[in-house]
């Protein structure tokens, strides 16, 4: 053994072909140590390779797929990377049509889930989570934007709420479909979507959860006024103003107050959240994924109930009051920065801009849920009413997900253009 190893340190591996005997045990590719030695001394000596009997070209995995021998990946499964890749890059979409296709397959276990109140859970998720990745310095940005702030609230809960004239002068039947649309028109910003949005596109966070709170704290309390104004014609509406309230107060901001406050009580768990802040963004997306999954499967019956094409009305009727929400408010954006300083407004910054576009352009289904649950069929029957703003709601949380990801694309096309 002693002189076969000499004889290999003498001669290169290119000018003699080693032939071990079945059984000879073959080292690993890292003890590479058996290489010419004159290659401390002589730079221009090419560098020897492993002695060729060592090497493995024709590897293969437990599954018996080739393996490549540089990458180490099998060839088989090549088509694994693109596949990540795309539910990477669209995983909150994916994630809220999984969520509606589970629901329309199966509702009994979302019904489960709905009767234990699990969305309730799932927004007090969302919310530690953004009180986790809720930096200091992103609570001085949304001190910075108060302007931009005030302009969303007045947005969502002034301005908006208008066009539910002009929706009920659209004729459907059952009209409980029109009349449900303009009143979720009334109500405030999404309790979680916008802000899981605004993190996802990378936008002012803290601007989205100041304008979320505060437009839902208020809102209980104008969305009343709003029905009896523009839907009822006048007449009183009881909206449960305290339970609601309540309700909020333990669904958004004390899981909000909770999470910042685990983060600033502990510096491993604020380095740990900002090193895997994707990950986090995920597990939000995940949590905002359960809440459609619940109104679908709660809703399965009643859809079945309506012709199809009418509820396709119904829908693009929902989707079109989402796209005039967002051309409303981004030429509200670009108008207040053609007066505010042009391009170096604070309305035009793009995180500013982000968190307004996508915050004052949603209405949340939860507070729409409750206030025509207290209306006791003054409206007509209450599934109806609920029924199209459920697929309204899910609508804009898909359009605004993919909006976002077409910003992600060309944000990452800028940089890769800058780099070259």
């Amino acid at each position: 053994m002693a002189g076969t190893l000499q004889t290999l340190l003498l001669i290169p591996p290119s000018t003699r072909t080693l032939s071990l005997p079945r059984g000879t045990p073959r080292f690993p590719s890292n003890h590479a140590l058996f290489c010419c030695p004159s290659i401390a001394f002589k730079r221009n000596r090419s560098i020897c390779r492993p002695v060729g009997a060592l090497e493995r070209p024709d590897q293969r995995d437990g599954n018996g797929d080739k393996v490549d021998p540089v990458s180490g990946s099998s060839s088989g499964l090549g088509w694994v990377k693109p596949v990540l890749d795309f539910t990477t890059n669209n995983f909150l979409p994916l994630a809220l049509v999984g969520g509606v296709a589970l629901g329309l397959a199966n509702p009994s276990l979302g019904c489960l889930a709905d009767r234990y109140s699990l969305s309730k859970f799932s927004t007090f998720g969302i919310f530690i989570i953004s009180g986790l990745t809720l930096r200091s310095g992103d609570i001085g940005a949304a001190a910075e934007a108060w302007p931009v702030g005030i302009f969303g609230l007045v947005s969502i809960l002034m301005i908006t709420p208008y066009f539910s004239r002009a929706i009920l002068q659209m004729q459907l039947q059952p009209q409980e479909f029109v009349t449900g649309l303009a009143i979720f028109s009334c109500m405030p910003t999404t309790l979680s979507s916008g802000v899981a949005l605004t993190q996802l596109a990378g936008g002012n966070s803290a601007l989205a959860l100041a304008m979320t709170l505060i437009s839902n704290l208020f809102g209980i309390l104008i969305v009343p006024f709003s029905i009896s104004k523009f839907i009822a014609d006048g007449v009183g509406v009881s909206v449960p103003t305290k339970q609601l309230f309540r309700s909020l107060v333990l669904t958004l901001l004390v899981p909000l107050i909770l999470g910042k406050v685990l983060r600033e009580s502990f510096k491993g768990l604020a380095d740990f959240v900002d090193q895997n802040r994707k990950l986090f963004s995920k597990l939000s997306a995940l949590f905002l994924s359960l809440v459609p999954w619940m109104q679908v499967s709660r809703s399965r019956s009643l859809l079945l109930m309506v012709k199809p094409s009418i509820f396709l009305v119904a829908i693009g009727l929902g989707a079109l009051l989402h796209v005039i929400f967002l051309a409303f408010n981004a030429l509200t954006i670009w108008s207040l920065s053609a007066v505010s300083g042009g391009s170096k407004s604070i309305f035009l910054k793009k995180e500013n801009a982000s968190a307004f576009l996508l915050v004052a352009s949603q209405k949340t289904l939860p507070v729409m849920v409750a206030v025509v649950e207290q209306l006791g069929g003054a409206f007509g029957e209450s599934g109806l009413l609920v029924l199209p703003c459920v697929a309204a709601h899910l609508n804009q949380i898909i359009m605004d997900s993919f909006l976002v990801n077409l910003w992600f694309r060309k944000e990452i096309s800028s940089t890769n253009a800058k780099v070259n």
